[in-house]
């Protein structure tokens, strides 16, 4: 799934979102209003890994969305 797809049903991927990353609370999944680059921030400050794992990780929930 594409990442254009996944911005427009933010509000219906929340849930997926918060089933991988259930450390991201409900306001920083809101915040965060479907933009990439800053749910891999989020990811990075919460779970303390490097930029590359996070964007891996996002990566890979993103091709399992299809």
């Amino acid at each position: 799934m594409n990442w254009d797809r996944i911005a427009g049903n933010w509000k219906q991927m929340k849930g997926a979102l918060k089933e991988r990353w259930g450390k991201l609370t409900d306001d920083e999944l809101d915040q965060l209003s479907g933009q990439r680059d800053k749910l891999v921030g989020k990811i990075q400050e919460r779970y303390g890994c490097a930029k590359d794992d996070a964007d891996k990780q996002v990566r890979e929930w993103e091709n399992r969305q299809t």
